[in-house]
């Protein structure tokens, strides 16, 4: 602990004779090497510490400002290194504040009583009357708030988490508040209550009140002109301001919240965006943008998902309250105007257009399409595996992760085939086919689960997923015999074991983290068991799932080739392996080829409509192409023609290798 001492009589003198005022000098003390010149027209009270100021910073227009305090009035504060401090208007009471720190122009920095700076603090989420509350902290991931709120069927496991909570928020308890280094508090009105990390920069705020806004040198937060939060935690990378307003949220890392948003008892994870509209208990997963005005959110579980303009949903039941809520599995989108009446559940991978009043269930018809017609939901199953958006939305992810902080709070399964959808597509096929084998083959649509499947489209999911999990199971298969040197198909069968038991059953979906259901389970066991009681150690387990994927995911294709295909790779003879791959092959190919046809409608003389505005058809076309480019040219069907070309090349040479056994 570095030394401090009290102040001389002649450091007193100049300080007074500088404006400076104290109720008791021998409260303030101050490090050797203490220079008084550099506080004027300063009051001070309580007990005080003041580093040393040495330093000048550069502010914008490359005006120059010598370390020191001015103007101010500081009560029972520690001032660190190299700060400066000037133009408080009220008073910064009970803080700490970290080396090369930046406070100027602010109404009051305050702390009164304990605080626990927003953590602790108890979110209505998907439940506007409560029963599914999470307890944000500082360390919250997406996968310990799922615990949280999807599995109440586990009361031992919730009562052990907030005790969990709890146990941290007692000790990050504290009657000051702190300031952490290189950070910046300018221009701002009333801050109560809050801990501000290091790096971070606090920009023309409204008011912020019982939070805590955590961030790094590796990736700062911002919070920005006219915000204003209360109850609330950020994480490192969080981007909030212009006039957003947030109440009792946990606020993700990368995340960005923006132009007037609106937030109220929901939870934000890694690299959502929520700009002009509303979120109303919701729980935001992984991706889940919303930009749009007019756009609510409310009561829902959501994750990579893109909210259209003018989405809604409804969660009354008028009687007994806002008691319904909804699920929106992975990767779906929303169109303009379209709306669900909660309760609903939204099978992953799918496109919402329209209204949808009549509860629909589709969550085991992942890549589909639910459409209004005549007040009537239909369903197309497994549609939207040909839309080379959805590939263009699974590409894009990775590359728009935002998070720069080496310490990753969420860990993201981007793949857009899992274990996850994968099942959900076996059951779909097998649903499809029970439909149609009861209702008759004459049958001219279906009803299931308050949706109506038309004849065509049954007939067409069926296919459709019968490709996608021929590609899944190739894709595995081929990856793992690519690198392989064996010299007999015995070699090559041993290639191909698996881990007995791991990664088999059921898998979910963890707010992103895609994992086997029976590892979830036997965490919440070892959770209520006591043998796991930090949230340190819930993170350990999380990345070890992260890490292990693969692997698992090997284990669970090797008993979906035997159930659903039929085929035993521990006794695969080399004609059933070759015939196996053509069929990924023609997998693989069909479904590009659909996609590059998906494609193909975006060039077509209706989509030129509007270009060339004053020229004829040869203008338009030119236009068009200089706007928007040549389809042949386009990134997205380039990487889809060289994606057909590596996967036929791929399958000649494990063709090849196979042969030589």
């Amino acid at each position: 602990m570095e030394a401090y001492r009290n102040l001389k009589p002649d450091e007193i003198a100049i300080l007074e004779k500088q404006g400076c005022t104290c109720t008791n000098w021998s409260d303030v003390q101050v490090k050797d090497g203490f220079i008084p010149a550099h506080i004027r027209h300063t009051n001070f009270s309580g007990t005080i510490r003041i580093g040393n100021f040495s330093r000048k910073f550069q502010f914008p227009g490359g005006v120059e400002k010598h370390a020191g305090i001015s103007y101010a009035t500081i009560h029972n504060s520690d001032i660190g290194d190299e700060v400066y401090i000037s133009q408080v208007r009220n008073q910064i009471a009970n803080y700490t504040i970290g080396n090369n720190v930046i406070i100027e122009n602010v109404d009051s920095l305050t702390t009164e009583g304990k605080s626990y700076f927003g953590n602790g603090e108890k979110l209505a989420v998907l439940n506007e009357a409560g029963g599914r509350e999470v307890a944000i902290f500082n360390e919250l991931s997406a996968h310990t708030a799922y615990l949280m709120v999807f599995y109440r069927h586990r009361p031992v496991l919730i009562e052990k988490l907030n005790q969990m909570v709890n146990q941290y928020c007692k000790k990050i308890g504290s009657d000051k508040g702190h300031v952490s280094g290189n950070s910046k508090i300018i221009n701002s009105r009333t801050i109560l209550n809050v801990n501000i990390g290091t790096g971070a920069t606090v920009e023309g705020i409204y008011r912020l009140v019982n939070g805590t806004i955590n961030s790094s040198l590796d990736h700062p937060s911002y919070f920005g002109p006219g915000v204003i939060a209360e109850d609330f935690i950020a994480t490192s990378g969080a981007d909030v301001t212009d006039a957003t307003l947030i109440s009792k949220c946990f606020i993700g890392q990368g995340c960005i919240l923006g132009k007037h948003y609106s937030a109220e008892n929901s939870v934000f994870f890694a690299n959502c965006q929520g700009f002009h509209g509303e979120a109303c208990s919701i729980f935001a997963g992984p991706y889940t943008v919303s930009h749009h005005k007019s756009t609510l959110l409310i009561a829902g579980y959501y994750s990579f998902l893109n909210a259209g303009s003018g989405s809604n949903q409804s969660n009354h039941m008028y009687k007994l309250g806002p008691v319904h809520q909804g699920i929106v599995e992975r990767g779906s989108k929303t169109t303009s105007d379209s709306y669900m009446l909660w309760p609903a559940k939204i099978g992953p991978f799918s496109l919402v257009m329209g209204r949808h009043y009549r509860n629909p269930d589709t969550s085991n018809f992942p890549f589909s399409y639910l459409i209004e017609n005549h007040d009537e939901s239909y369903l197309a199953p497994g549609i939207n595996l040909r839309s080379v958006g959805t590939m263009r939305d699974a590409r894009k992810w990775p590359g728009r992760d935002k998070r720069k902080d080496p310490r990753q709070l969420d860990f993201i399964t981007f793949n857009l085939l899992s274990p996850y959808s994968v099942e959900k597509m076996i059951k779909g096929k097998h649903t499809l086919i029970n439909l149609k084998d009861t209702s008759g083959i004459t049958s001219e649509y279906f009803m299931y689960n308050s949706v109506k499947i038309e004849g065509k489209a049954l007939d067409r999911g069926i296919q459709l997923y019968n490709t996608g999990i021929i590609k899944f199971l190739g894709n595995g298969l081929l990856k793992k015999l690519e690198p392989g040197n064996y010299s007999n198909l015995r070699e090559l069968q041993d290639t191909l074991k698996s881990q007995p038991g791991e990664g088999t059953g059921e898998w979910v979906d963890m707010a992103g983290l895609v994992v086997p259901k029976k590892e979830v389970l036997l965490l919440i066991d070892q959770i209520e068991e006591g043998s796991i009681q930090s949230f340190n150690e819930l993170q350990t387990i999380y990345k070890r799932w992260h890490e292990h994927y693969y692997n698992w995911v090997w284990s669970w294709s090797v008993k979906v080739f035997k159930e659903e295909l039929n085929i035993d790779l521990s006794t695969i003879t080399k004609s059933a392996l070759l015939s196996f791959i053509d069929q990924w092959k023609e997998a693989v190919i069909t479904l590009d080829k659909m996609m590059l046809a998906d494609a193909k409608k975006e060039f077509t003389l209706k989509a030129q409509t509007g270009f060339g505005m004053d020229g004829e058809d040869d203008a338009r076309n030119t236009d068009f192409e200089q706007v928007r480019g040549a389809f042949e040219k386009h990134p997205a069907v380039c990487d889809i023609f060289e994606h057909i070309e590596k996967k036929q090349h791929l399958a000649e040479r494990i063709k090849e290798k196979i042969n030589r056994l």
